[in-house]
């Protein structure tokens, strides 16, 4: 019995995020929330990722004020956001307190869907978000990072999938970053996870190899229960497939979505001029549009190639791509086998090109490359050579527990550190994460606010300024 397939709109998180390097501002989104509502998505990704940080370092807006304005025009639909487990939305791995109290404000703020993953697959980095969100009352989207290697059976994944719903995941996400996955063995993926686990199966992929819709066409075939798609203005490339043409595409048939198009040209419209001003002021490189098929030789996603070639251009090195490219795949079997996401694409995709502009492998390591081959990051899904780890790190002893438990609680120290900033109780969360970017962001709160508390006095005492 085919089941009708729901649909999460990603316009508000991912795809501005693999487009515009998350530019869009709260200005730009609001006016077509009470619309995008009336829908009948499954759910609206909006919030988490790269958001946060963008937020306030390009947009000098606070991303929680971002989340309560969504959740006001959105009274009906799920609002959804992306987690990286024992990383939050930041790059290191931050004490359990801390994750925990970001849970409980991301859902009082108005989150319900909180998809959690972590790079390397690690379920250890993963336990504190899932019993977090579980004594919120949110609901767990739990994800495994999808890639391909010699670990990656069919076996694994539905051996790791069964692993999170025991764990309490309330649903299981097939997060397909670099949109490697191929439409047959996406049937096949899809077909053993619901063979495995009783709860239901989401898919997100990327436009970047050009096989995306034919791929959710698949998992849709194979019994996924909902599909990740962004509305078409800001589609393809190394977005999502367009949501328009996965409805219309269902339209009629056993697994018809229930959305209409008439309703989808609304939020077409809304966007379509947004688009044109992202191409016109460079924010938009059509670059980032075009199908790039070597993601899946290489497995680079999108934005650790166009970081690779900056990384080059800036050593002057630019017609090394090519060998980057090639050391990548070499690198990862040295450090076994990563999903290339953040931060591991970034940690691999570095140490590539110092092997390369070197001219000697491993002559120069960075930290961030010790970190992983240490542990710091948590297990790598294959064991790594001890040879390796000690041409990497010498005599220092690897980690072999959860490397959160090494850390002490930070909240009370966090607090202290920031007292004459809080405005609000969700500020020592943004200092945890980004402690200069917020702090920067906080002086402009007080400035923007001094000066309308100044212009307001004015007005009230009769004085105009021009």
């Amino acid at each position: 019995m085919a089941n009708k397939v729901k649909i999460t709109e990603t316009v508000l998180r991912d795809s501005h995020q693999s487009l515009i390097a998350t530019r869009m501002t709260t200005e730009e989104m609001l006016p077509i929330l009470s619309q995008m509502d009336k829908v009948g998505y499954h759910s609206l990704e909006a919030w988490g990722g790269a958001t946060f940080d963008a937020c306030m370092r390009f947009l000098n807006e606070d991303p929680w004020e971002r989340l309560r304005k969504i959740r006001n025009e959105v009274k009906n639909t799920k609002l959804q956001m992306l987690f990286r487990g024992q990383n939050i939305l930041g790059y290191r791995h931050y004490s359990d307190d801390v994750v925990e109290y970001f849970v409980q404000k991301s859902i009082a703020n108005g989150i319900d869907i909180i998809r959690i993953f972590d790079a390397l697959n690690d379920p250890r980095n993963l336990k504190t978000a899932i019993n977090a969100t579980k004594k919120e009352n949110g609901h767990v989207q739990a994800a495994f990072s999808y890639t391909t290697g010699p670990v990656y059976t069919m076996e694994y994944y539905s051996k790791y999938a069964k692993q999170l719903e025991e764990m309490g995941a309330d649903s299981i996400c097939i997060k397909d970053m670099a949109g490697l996955l191929k439409p047959y063995d996406a049937y096949d993926l899809v077909k053993t996870i619901k063979e495995s686990v009783k709860v239901p199966v989401q898919l997100h992929t990327h436009y970047t190899a050009g096989l995306a819709s034919m791929t959710l066409m698949k998992a849709v075939e194979a019994g996924v229960d909902v599909i990740d798609t962004a509305i078409s203005p800001m589609a393809l490339g190394t977005s999502q497939p367009p949501t328009e043409a996965l409805v219309a595409a269902l339209e009629g048939t056993p697994y018809d979505t229930g959305i209409k198009l008439t309703d989808l040209d609304k939020i077409t419209k809304h966007f379509t001029p947004l688009r044109e001003k992202y191409l016109a002021n460079g924010l938009l490189n059509p670059k980032a549009l075009k199908v790039d098929v070597n993601a899946l030789v290489y497995q680079v996603p999108g934005g650790m190639l166009s970081n690779l070639m900056s990384q080059l251009a800036q050593a002057g090195k630019s017609d090394q791509l090519t060998a980057v490219l090639e050391e990548v795949p070499r690198v990862r079997a040295d450090v076994g086998y990563p999903p290339l996401v953040t931060p591991s694409s970034q940690i691999v995709g570095t140490q590539a090109v110092f092997n390369v502009i070197m001219g000697e492998r491993y002559k120069t390591v960075t930290k961030e490359f010790k970190g992983i081959v240490r542990g710091e990051y948590g297990k790598t899904p294959v064991a790594i050579d001890p040879a390796f780890i000690k041409k990497i790190i010498g005599d220092e002893k690897p980690i072999d527990y959860r490397p959160a438990d090494a850390l002490k609680p930070e909240l009370e120290q966090l607090r202290s550190e920031i007292a004459h900033y809080m405005e609000q109780d969700e500020d020592v969360l943004s200092y945890a994460l980004f402690p200069e970017v917020s702090k920067k962001f906080f002086e402009f709160r007080k400035a923007k606010k001094y000066n309308l508390d100044a212009e307001n006095s004015d007005k009230e005492n009769g004085i105009h300024t021009i």
